[in-house]
């Protein structure tokens, strides 16, 4: 049977997804009966931090938009701690509407 992945996209890449882009990177080893702070489970059924696959990345802002998603977590005005060294994803983000302008 091949791997499972959990496929995630993200809407605005902004601190929180920067922390959770580098959380996956940082413990994607982690053994199943690891204790890590903020996590409860490493492993949930037949899942594993390792299993989670980003696949797209949805920002307005011009320092984000055409970057790959490993680049955009750590682009102005961004300002989360790196903690992980997070290698290019192959993951795009793209622009999405800014709701100043919808009408």
């Amino acid at each position: 049977m091949a791997q499972k992945k959990v496929r995630v996209a993200i809407i605005g890449v902004g601190n929180c997804a920067s922390a959770l882009v580098q959380g996956v990177q940082f413990y994607k080893n982690a053994k199943k009966d690891d204790v890590i702070p903020g996590i409860m489970h490493p492993q949930l059924a037949d899942y594993h931090i390792k299993d989670i696959e980003f696949t797209l990345g949805i920002d307005v802002n011009a320092t984000k938009v055409g970057k790959d998603l490993s680049e955009a977590i750590f682009a102005e005005p961004n300002n989360t701690y790196k903690f992980a060294d997070v290698p290019n994803l192959n993951v795009p983000v793209v622009r999405g509407i800014d709701r100043k302008s919808v009408v």
